[in-house]
């Protein structure tokens, strides 16, 4: 935050806390060896609550050299920059230890004061601790540009987005080019999963465009992948190529011929669909074609065959459409109003009167709030949800949950938007205009203002339009069903997710965990019956009918249990290599993740589309704990082979079910064939 946008309240604060720290440090300085101990709390707790504030790393860094004088580190490895290692201190930052994690950040801080010769150290060089720094950031790039996942928000809770904002500051002090290659790899590995939600990332690229423009950084290899992203956002056409700014590209526009817009509308387009992301000067040029023809409106858009019929059969909705939500600001609803239309949900009855509905829908004053604080008056709350809608019905598996325990939500409206787009804006509807949902649970209404709290305990704040509004009425209602079924055997997902996520939630339902000890149950029962039931080969061939919630067991790289976590399975089938996988829709805003024993979710190159993350089929199994099926729908259960279930059960034993066996059952765990070490 620099000074010209920082909040003075923000001021004030960090002012008071780096007093405390001050007072903090010159205590210990002023203490004997033996003593410094007894002054660690107060410094800790000191630290934590700078390094929370905007400029809090900044302020840090800048006492490096005193809190290391002082004896912060004094009796532990981090008294010896020289030695520390920098893959180890990425562990640090990951600890579920407060305490170790600040002590980590701290290090982490002065060896940034030492890089930039702000201290001189006596035991390491500048040079040696830039290159320290350097490997630090590119063994943690995906910290630059992505919320906390489920296990960093479980292990850490507010100390995670901590490190976010120093990884955020060491990247900027440092310098990206000497991680360069990974960078760019990184972003693209994001990007290809389509999410909704593209600020990060364009912040990202945005940075790199200024070390771009720069002669003197080496940009390596990663040449032709960073000027494909940088392109895609300031200069993706002829008439937009030096960034030329919005109205200089308008009147060149207005100068143009038809060929010559064709040939920006193709250029838009094309850039639009290789990389996901959509340039302000993309929006403006879809402003300027409303006076023109459709045909120019759909190369704008890239549309396939039935986007443009689409398009052409909607023509007034379409126009409207972009009239409305389609600005500079809002430019990334082009994707989602391209998709959207790709996907030919306007021809299902319901969607256009909605969508008309949507565009005339009066806003309360509390939904007007909530998204002009989120995203600025300009353009108003209207268009910014309205965007929001067109992205959300565009890209259903780019929903993400942001820094928040709301997976239940995000799954629901990724559904609904999937598979019951009408559904979806009947809900937005009643979030925006009339502050409250309700929703029947067995015959029951539930009303979101009348139920008192759900599973966040603050209000989400980092999440697209939609779920901004939405999310906290479902949060409510989720847990309230939850509380009704409080006295019944079992879990509760087994009533609650067929009445909260829709008709097609199979009632049958399956769950491998005893829910009053915690250990595992069934393993065998649980697995026949998922293979049955979902494995084309022993279901028929049938293939999955309806995206079906599920629920897995989330793991971390060392394959520790971390916490339950919602899915939605989206389909099973054969692979490029001809390996069967479950793809399904993961709402923790980043599906590529390693879950420890060669588990590792896979995102593109075997045959996912985008938004989907997948699995083979056995290692999927193996990390979940319920899925539902059609009752009277039932695979072959006795043809699921011993040697599967095996395979599967060793999975469970060696990660998240380790702990789970009831004391006597547990018996070796065959290795996988391609297990790779953890």
């Amino acid at each position: 935050m620099t000074a010209i946008d920082s909040d003075p309240g923000d001021d004030a604060t960090l002012t008071k806390r780096l007093a405390a720290l001050d007072d903090a440090t010159r205590a210990m300085a002023e203490s004997r060896d033996f003593g410094k101990q007894l002054k660690l709390r107060r410094v800790l707790d000191s630290l934590r609550r700078t390094l929370q504030q905007p400029g809090g790393c900044a302020a840090v860094q800048s006492r490096a050299e005193a809190l290391e004088e002082a004896g912060l580190f004094m009796g532990t490895d981090w008294a010896s920059p020289e030695i520390l290692v920098p893959a180890l201190g990425a562990a640090g930052l990951r600890s579920g230890d407060a305490d170790t994690v600040l002590l980590e950040a701290t290090s982490e801080l002065r060896m940034l004061a030492i890089a930039t010769g702000e201290y001189a150290h006596p035991a390491i060089s500048a040079e040696d601790a830039h290159q320290f720094v350097t490997q630090v950031l590119a063994t943690n790039l995906t910290m630059l540009f992505t919320p906390p996942s489920e296990a960093e928000r479980t292990k850490q809770g507010r100390l995670a987005q901590l490190i976010r904002d120093l990884f955020r500051h060491l990247g900027e002090r440092i310098g990206y080019e000497s991680v360069l290659d990974r960078l760019v790899d990184e972003l693209w590995r994001i990007l290809r999963q389509r999410p909704i939600q593209v600020e990060p990332v364009q912040k990202m690229i945005t940075q790199i465009a200024i070390y771009r423009s720069d002669p003197d950084v080496d940009l390596g290899s990663a040449v032709q992948g960073l000027d494909r992203l940088i392109t895609s956002l300031f200069g993706t056409t002829e008439a937009s190529r030096e960034d030329p700014g919005i109205d200089v590209f308008r009147s060149r526009l207005e100068a143009m011929d038809a060929s010559a817009l064709q040939f920006e509308a193709t250029g838009f387009a094309r850039a639009m669909h290789d990389t996901g992301l959509v340039s302000p000067y993309h929006a403006e040029l879809l402003r300027f074609l409303l006076e023109g023809s459709d045909y120019l409106l759909a190369e704008a858009l890239g549309l396939s065959n039935t986007g443009r019929d689409c398009m052409l059969r909607y023509h007034d909705l379409v126009h409207r459409l972009i009239e409305e939500a389609i600005h500079p600001q809002t430019a990334q609803a082009v994707y989602g109003l391209a998709l959207m239309l790709d996907r030919g949900i306007l021809y299902q009855p319901p969607v256009a009167p909605s969508l008309w509905r949507q565009l005339a829908l009066p806003l309360s004053p509390y939904a007007r709030e909530r998204l002009t604080l989120a995203y600025g008056p300009t353009p108003g709350p209207e268009a910014r949800l309205l965007a929001g809608v067109l992205s959300m019905l565009g890209l259903p598996l780019g929903v993400g949950q942001g820094d928040n325990p709301t997976c239940q939500s995000a799954r629901a409206l990724s559904m609904w938007a999937y598979n019951d787009p009408d559904y979806l804006l009947q809900m937005v509807v009643w979030a925006a205009r009339d502050d409250e949902i309700i929703m029947h649970f067995e015959g029951q209404a539930i009303s979101s203002r009348e139920s008192v709290s759900g599973v966040a305990t603050t209000l989400p704040t980092d999440l697209d339009p939609v779920s901004l509004l939405v999310v906290p009425h479902l949060d409510r209602i989720y847990a309230e069903m939850g509380r009704r079924c409080v006295g019944r055997p079992g879990d509760p997902h087994r009533w609650v997710n067929p009445e909260f996520h829709g008709w097609w939630t199979g009632r049958g339902f399956h769950i491998d965990v005893d829910v009053e000890t915690g250990n595992l149950i069934d393993v065998d029962d649980f697995m026949r019956h998922f293979y049955a039931n979902y494995h084309p080969a022993y279901n028929g061939d049938q293939p999955l009918t309806h995206p079906q919630p599920a629920g897995i067991a989330a793991t971390d790289s060392a394959a520790r249990y971390i916490g339950w976590h919602a899915i939605t399975i989206l389909r099973v089938g054969l692979d490029p290599q001809d390996v069967m996988r479950v793809y399904f829709y993961n709402p923790n805003n980043d599906s590529g993740q390693d879950w420890g024993d060669g588990v590792v979710v896979s995102t593109a190159g075997q045959g996912e589309r985008f938004g989907e993350g997948s699995l083979p089929f056995e290692q999927f199994a193996s990390r979940l704990y319920i899925y539902h099926v059609d009752p009277v729908e039932r695979g072959d259960v006795d043809q699921v082979s011993a040697e599967e279930i095996e395979q599967v059960i060793g999975y469970i034993h060696r990660s998240w079910g380790a702990d789970r066996v009831p004391v006597g059952e547990l018996q070796a765990s065959p290795e996988p064939a391609d297990r790779s070490p953890v």
